[in-house]
């Protein structure tokens, strides 16, 4: 991986041991992306702690900043303005970040569960999870949405505006909750109605005398603001039920309501309830150190943690302040240090947006409303995101100032890469290969194709291959799934079933804990692949080193003789089952230049298995799978084998999303000037096509009739796939059109 901070320099010339010779021996894990933790993430990533191995667990790539949903909702900000990107984040603290949910903890096993998927042990651990805001009326999960989790309002809201742009459902919102909260999006709401040429009805349904959190003046003003934008309010009114279009209210009549978003009050996830965690109301209790009352290996902080010692209201402005006190405390359990306590401020001002690009501010009683004010706030918000967006370039490990001749031209400007970015690059290898003798005896090819095949001798055949793969990113869990997928495609491309797996494992320097925690998911998701393919995981060989590197040797049966690259006809089409470009993607987030979501969907892509596409394309006349050699490699390797050209729809050819933006901008895998050279390409210039991938698509050729039933059938099973060319007689470069 790239060096950070020059720390993979092996030694001081005092010879103190560096970061990367250091075992890891604790495991920190932070559960919930909120806005502490991303704080704690950047201070970590700016001076880790050596020896312990940090994990972040969120539902998602990316965590929504409180202070800019208002502005979000009323359009004066994208999506992307207002999500902290904690994949990007995490890559800088060199954390491994889980996408899940967590769902329990075992505190005397110290291990987290987490949603579709084994147990998270931890040595240290802390919860930022945040509130919801779901309440407890009948109609409410079917009819409503919570504000908080603020990414899921936030979808909803922006599916709700396009329905109503298009003139598919009405204007009409109802807000559960007065106070600051519901008022301010009430607000918001109505003006991204009135800016798209929409007469909003928004209604704000208060069960109080009058709308709450806020001192007489700033209640004034707010009154005023609310009028103007026509929003209507309803005190002292009790919610009985909500149904599909409308708000029922005890004694008053009905709120139209095609949207009903509830914000009254805060309330603690549930499954905090559920554990042995000392809580008040779903609150988890804390200290002033922030830890949880009578463990000293848990943490809480932000609107989930109850403060007994200094109550506070639920706002953002204590889990900012609260960061730095936990990053030390974090430390301090971790290294056995001695802890800070936190001190939060009695009095905080507010900062309400008014909808449009106005402002209300108060503090000891005292309110102001006026535009200046929101430039102030949007000042603030804008330099919050930019505190936790704004990393630093990790610098390359130096290279000494005398070194031997070549030493420059490879280190010159990329890192190495993970996956097959990191191949030796096909000429290479074949050159290497071309002296292993011919098959002979029960082997009835060896070299040169996706896995070498065995006649068995009570009939059928038998194919065998190996890979294994240099770490993307630290999750063993997302590595040992994409190794495995990677893997099987050698078997599935030669329409072979799935027989068996040795597993290859090198782990970094781990003490024996960790070495037990890693091993046990690696194992259980190894597994979970293999068994949903149809075989069996049989052991493996393990070892220490200087990164973690997973493999596998995998063998599969078919009856009758295995595909093979050299069955193409001429007139057969090409298709192929998943998209180029997770190359650049992943060079980019190595460099952590890749936006987090593009990561995310990237990586659950080519972790998925493609044993239902392998059934359906069983009868192609050739088929291989795309890794390191990249398409163009891999189809001109199949051409060579059956004698024939290609010619490529450029525009047909499926492309990662965030792939192509990345590749424009210079980015690419270091194995790249290699595979351009081994296999040219006519017509267009496209770097994706020599892009090298990792657990590719599997790339067959059929007949155009045959290749169009295989995509009635792919889209039948939830598969994709796309007809990308054609095969002609004779020989030459791929051509592009």
């Amino acid at each position: 991986m790239r060096a950070r901070h020059k720390a993979t320099r092996r030694r001081m010339k005092d010879g103190t041991l560096m970061q990367a010779d250091i075992p890891l021996t604790r495991d920190l894990v932070l559960v919930g992306g909120g806005h502490a933790h991303a704080l704690v993430l950047k201070a970590w990533g700016m001076k880790p702690l050596a020896g312990a191995r940090l994990t972040v667990i969120n539902p998602g790539p990316t965590a929504p900043y409180t202070g800019m949903l208002p502005g979000h909702v009323a359009g004066h900000y994208g999506r992307d303005d207002l999500e902290i990107d904690l994949v990007r984040l995490c890559h800088f603290a060199g954390a491994r970040l889980i996408l899940g949910k967590a769902t329990a903890i075992d505190r005397a096993a110290r291990q987290i569960t987490v949603t579709g998927r084994g147990p998270v042990g931890y040595d240290v651990a802390s919860i930022d999870i945040g509130i919801t805001a779901r309440m407890d009326l009948a109609g409410f999960a079917e009819h409503a949405v919570a504000a908080k989790p603020l990414d899921v309002y936030a979808a909803r809201w922006r599916g709700f505006l396009e329905q109503v742009a298009r003139g598919e459902m009405p204007p009409e919102v109802a807000v559960i909750g007065g106070g600051v909260a519901g008022c301010e999006l009430a607000m918001a709401m109505a003006h991204a109605l009135q800016s798209a040429g929409s007469a909003p009805q928004v209604t704000v349904i208060e069960q109080g005398p009058e709308i709450s959190g806020v001192g007489p003046r700033a209640r004034a003003r707010l009154l005023r603001e609310m009028a103007r934008l026509g929003i209507t309010l309803r005190l002292n009114a009790t919610v009985t039920g909500i149904e599909a279009t409308r708000v029922q209210i005890d004694g008053q009549a009905a709120v139209p309501a095609a949207l009903c978003v509830g914000a009254a009050g805060a309330f603690a996830h549930e499954w905090i309830r559920q554990t042995d965690l000392p809580h008040n109301d779903g609150f988890i209790e804390v200290g002033p150190d922030l830890g949880v009352i009578g463990d000293p290996n848990l943490f809480a902080v932000g609107d989930c943690a109850h403060m007994g010692f200094a109550p506070r209201p639920k706002a953002g402005v204590f889990a900012v302040r609260a960061a730095p006190v936990l990053h030390k405390n974090l430390r301090a359990a971790l290294s056995g240090g001695r802890r800070r306590a936190f001190k939060p401020q009695k009095h905080y001002l507010k900062l309400i947006s008014l909808g449009g690009r106005s402002a209300l501010a108060e503090k000891f009683g005292f309110a102001l409303a006026a535009p200046v004010l929101w430039r102030w706030k949007d000042r603030i918000d804008r330099a919050f995101m930019d505190k936790l967006g704004d990393l630093p370039v990790m610098q390359s490990a130096a290279i000494p100032a005398e070194v031997a001749e070549g030493v420059h031209e490879i280190m010159r400007d990329r890192p190495l890469c993970g996956g097959c970015g990191a191949k030796v690059g096909g000429g290479v290898l074949a050159e290497a290969l071309c002296a292993l003798p011919e098959a002979t005896g029960d082997l009835v090819t060896g070299a040169g194709d996706d896995a070498a095949i065995l006649r068995q001798p009570g009939g059928g055949f038998q194919v065998l291959s190996t890979d294994h793969l240099r770490a993307l990113i630290p999750d063993p869990v997302q590595m040992t799934r994409i190794a495995a997928v990677h893997a099987l495609g050698d078997v599935w491309s030669m329409g072979a079933a799935p027989q068996t797996a040795l597993a290859t494992v090198i782990l970094p320097r781990l003490s024996p804990t960790l070495q037990a925690r890693t091993l046990a998911e690696i194992m259980a998701a190894a597994r979970d692949v293999f068994g949903q393919a149809g075989a069996q995981l049989v052991g493996g060989h393990t070892t220490m080193g200087a990164e973690l590197t997973i493999g596998f040797t995998v063998t599969g049966t078919r009856a009758t003789m295995p595909i093979t690259q050299s069955g193409a006809q001429a007139g057969d089409v090409l298709l192929l089952t998943r998209p180029i470009g997770a190359g650049v993607i992943m060079a980019a987030h190595m460099q952590g230049l890749a936006p987090g979501r593009v990561v995310a969907a990237t990586l659950e892509r080519m972790q998925t298995a493609q044993h239902r596409e392998a059934d359906i394309l069983a009868q192609a006349h050739a088929m291989t799978d795309v890794t390191g050699f990249g398409l163009a490699g891999h189809i001109q390797m199949m051409c060579r084998a059956s004698k024939l050209c290609a010619v490529l729809d450029h525009a047909a050819i499926p492309i990662y999303d965030g792939a192509r933006a990345l590749s424009d901008q210079g980015i690419a895998s270091i194995l790249l000037p290699t595979n351009q050279a081994d296999a040219p390409v006519e017509g267009q210039s496209d770097p994706l096509l020599h892009d090298p991938q990792t657990a590719g698509g599997l790339l067959a050729a059929l007949p155009r009739d045959a290749a169009e039933r295989a995509l009635t059938a792919l889209e039948a099973a939830g598969c994709s796939g796309h007809i990308i060319g054609a095969l002609e007689a004779g020989d030459g470069p791929i051509r592009l059109r």
